[in-house]
């Protein structure tokens, strides 16, 4: 008999082998978290300092005593009163059924509970605002997708300083994707995507000579988008991802916590359950009540002392606020499952394994759009890491994604929270008004991978205050930003969530049907702890409305303490230990989940227990081998006209510079679309010029000038083309060396004499 006996004995101690070395890899891991924990905890808790007082004497204190005892009483009554306001709000918007919390009006264009299969979204129009000039139905038009995540719809439009608002004000048609608190019967996420394709489709037909929408989703809004586009990819056009996290399992040791959430509950199990105690339908309080354990301290203490210390500027600012944060929103036990095992602890999507219904997987390769991710440091529900990682997850590299003719550009801040992302005026004002000026250009860009940065000009300058730039980024860059590559703790999750999934289903999920009727669970959702905490302090407590009127007399009588009051020094000392020990509690806590979920799960993962992990589909014939692929451009060098001449000479000079300013990106818009013959053709004949080129420039380079002079024959045609480029590029002088250079292999190449350099 030939071969090796099978020996019992010998394939045992390899298993044994095999399972030590993984505990010897968690036990690395572990000191690695460890170690990772205790730098960020020494980093973000300095020991406290003490209070620098003012010295006054005792005659001076006493003066500050009477002023701050008069204040505090006075900012006391207003800080109550504002809260028997935002109690009132948060009735009477319940009452009303939650409705968007728009600041603009808008009017319904397609309401999706007349749909064949209902859903409870619904597309609506943005109206400008009364003496502003109504948008120009030629320009693309903007339709923001709000994220269903607990809370209600408009969180993108509820100041005007806003994504919306910026739209508005460069004169772009605006839809927004809003949606009702109550799901329709039945309803699923397949449901919705679908509903929100019609919703395209009819934004293309009200446009008809518009280029596509761009379609931007924040928050969760941003992975239905880019299932829409993945599934849809001939309606949307340029896509927008604000603080979407689309790689769930990605992030960095010791930082990063909410990924851990899932697995920490046992898996999706408590969200079908709590969907079951709802009669079928899950509580988007239970959304909220999570995100708002993640910073206890601004939960309990920061927002509100922040009113209280401002009492006489922020209460409009903190009441328009908590009407969006304390509406909640209603789903089918159906879609948060779904989300949760898709999604959350599944991670389905970035790994290609998240079905379509009967039409196989989506596959975020068949996006063909330019995509624009935003993503933020400070953000503690979205991390750059979910953000950005599902990039490097189904592209191997940044030539893959020039090869599928891709476009994706990545802004990242440096330090606005997640909420910041879609409701700070700041924001909008700098980073969504570059993106959206950027969006006006999108398509003259070169496939490839980008980062976008934006500083603050010397002076105002031709394309306002900031400068912008795209810079050429590698996949590998995406890897280093987003953290760590895998992780064997989270398939463990993925696989645990499987089996408790099971033994829910078959032993508690029929007693809780049986015991729950809509009576019950209504009176569960009134008794809501975020419910109940908003309703004490309306009108319905007798007791406040003794503070409306207190706040009414304080009012006429205001009289603020001085900024250089010794006691007001001392209360915002003490406001600094109280703030300082929240955070102290949530490092400790987050500490704590981090190091417990992986030894638990990562010591499951060691034993072997793990689910699947789908393999990522291809999109269809895209995957020429490296060598066809320049075999194929080395011919295709030599084929072409004006056009592809000079769009081949514009992106060689990108590439040599490492990106392209948008300066530039406008001028090279306004050639590619306003002038013969690029005029002559359509957006996708562009596109697919653009795209051959840029394969050509990048695989064959040298080959790309040598051939330049057969694409132009005669020297009327290469004046031509280089004055074009030179028009585009702007002053030589602002190029740099390997412009500049690449501009002396093309005159070469041509037999031109230099070509002054002067902007367009």
């Amino acid at each position: 008999m030939n071969g090796t006996a099978h020996n019992p004995a010998t394939e045992l101690l390899a298993k044994a082998a095999e399972v030590t070395a993984r505990f010897a890899g968690l036990t690395r891991d572990l000191t690695e978290i460890a170690t990772a924990q205790a730098r960020a905890f020494h980093v973000n808790l300095p020991a406290p300092k003490p209070p620098v007082l003012p010295a006054k004497d005792p005659q001076a204190l006493a003066r500050d005593a009477a002023a701050y005892m008069l204040d505090t009483a006075q900012r006391s009554f207003l800080f109550w009163d504002a809260m028997r306001q935002a109690g009132n709000a948060f009735v009477e918007h319940e009452k009303a059924g939650c409705p968007p919390v728009l600041v603009f009006g808008y009017e319904t264009v397609v309401d999706g509970r007349t749909l064949p299969r209902p859903v409870n979204y619904a597309l609506v129009r943005i109206l400008p605002p009364e003496g502003t000039e109504a948008p120009d139905p030629k320009l693309r038009p903007f339709v923001i997708v709000d994220p269903r995540a607990g809370h209600g719809a408009g969180i993108g439009g509820f100041k005007s300083d806003s994504q919306v608002g910026v739209a508005l004000r460069r004169g772009h048609p605006v839809y927004f994707v809003i949606f009702y608190r109550d799901p329709e019967p039945g309803q699923t996420i397949l449901d919705v995507m679908a509903a929100e394709g019609a919703f395209l489709q009819r934004v293309r037909e009200l446009h008809p000579e518009a280029p596509k929408p761009v379609v931007a989703g924040n928050c969760q809004g941003g992975w239905a988008v880019m299932m829409l586009g993945a599934a849809h990819p001939d309606r949307v056009g340029p896509i927008v991802l604000n603080g979407a996290p689309l790689s769930y399992w990605a992030g960095q040791k010791g930082r990063n916590p909410m990924r851990y959430t899932g697995g920490l509950a046992g898996g999706a199990w408590p969200a079908a359950m709590l969907a079951d105690l709802g009669n079928g339908r899950f509580d988007g309080a239970n959304l909220v009540l999570n995100f708002e354990s993640l910073s206890p301290g601004n939960t309990w203490f920061s927002k509100y002392y922040n009113l209280y210390a401002n009492i006489d500027t922020e209460t409009p600012r903190f009441l328009e606020f908590e009407r969006w944060w304390g509406g909640y929103y209603l789903m089918n036990a159906e879609e948060i499952r779904w989300i949760v095992e898709n999604l959350f602890i599944g991670d389905r999507f970035a790994k290609g394994g998240l079905r379509k219904g009967a039409g196989g997987m989506f596959d975020m390769r068949a996006v063909r759009s330019p995509i624009i991710v935003f993503a933020s440091a400070g953000d503690n529900i979205t991390p750059p890491g979910q953000a950005l990682r599902w990039i490097a997850d189904i592209y191997g590299d940044e030539q893959e994604i020039k090869s599928l003719g891709q476009t994706i550009v990545y802004l990242m801040h440096g330090n606005v929270g997640h909420l910041g992302i879609f409701v700070s005026g700041a924001v909008a004002k700098k980073e969504h008004n570059e993106i959206a000026g950027t969006l006006e250009v999108i398509e003259a860009v070169a496939p490839g991978l980008y980062e976008m940065t934006i500083t603050k000009q010397p002076e105002e300058g031709p394309d306002g205050r900031w400068h912008v730039e795209l810079v050429e980024r590698k996949v590998a860059d995406i890897r280093a930003l987003a953290g760590e590559a895998s992780n064997e703790a989270f398939p463990a999750v993925a696989r645990v969530s499987e089996m408790n999934d099971v033994h829910y289903d078959m032993m508690l999920r029929p007693l809780i049907r049986m015991t729950t009727t809509e009576s019950v669970a209504e009176a569960r959702r009134r008794l809501h702890p975020l419910r109940v905490r908003r309703a004490a302090f309306s009108d319905a407590n007798p007791w406040m409305r003794l503070f409306a009127a207190g706040a009414g007399m304080v009012r006429p009588r205001r009289a603020p303490v001085a900024a250089d009051n010794a006691f007001l020094a001392l209360e915002r000392a003490g406001a600094e230990a109280i703030e300082k020990g929240f955070e102290t509690w949530r490092e400790m806590a987050d500490a704590w989940s981090e190091f417990t979920f992986h030894a638990v799960y990562g010591g499951l993962a060691a034993l072997g227990v793990h689910a699947e992990e789908p393999s990522v589909e291809t999109v269809a014939a895209s995957a020429e081998t490296e060598a066809e692929a320049a075999r194929k451009a080395m011919d295709d060098a030599a084929k072409g006209g004006y056009a592809e001449a000079v769009i081949r000479m514009m992106v060689l000079l990108a590439r040599a510079r490492g990106g392209v300013r948008r300066t530039r990106l406008t001028r090279s818009n306004a050639l590619l679309t306003r002038t013969e013959p690029f005029s002559l053709l359509t957006a996708a004949e562009r596109q697919a010029i653009i795209h051959a080129q840029t394969l050509i420039a990048n695989l064959q380079p040298a080959r790309a000038v040598e051939t330049l002079p057969l694409l132009l024959p005669t020297q009327a045609e290469r004046e031509r083309a280089m004055a074009a480029v030179a028009g585009v590029a702007g002053p030589e002088e602002d190029l740099g060396d390997a412009a500049r250079a690449m501009l002396a292999r093309q005159r070469a190449a041509l037999g031109l004499d230099k070509v002054v350099m002067t902007a367009a």
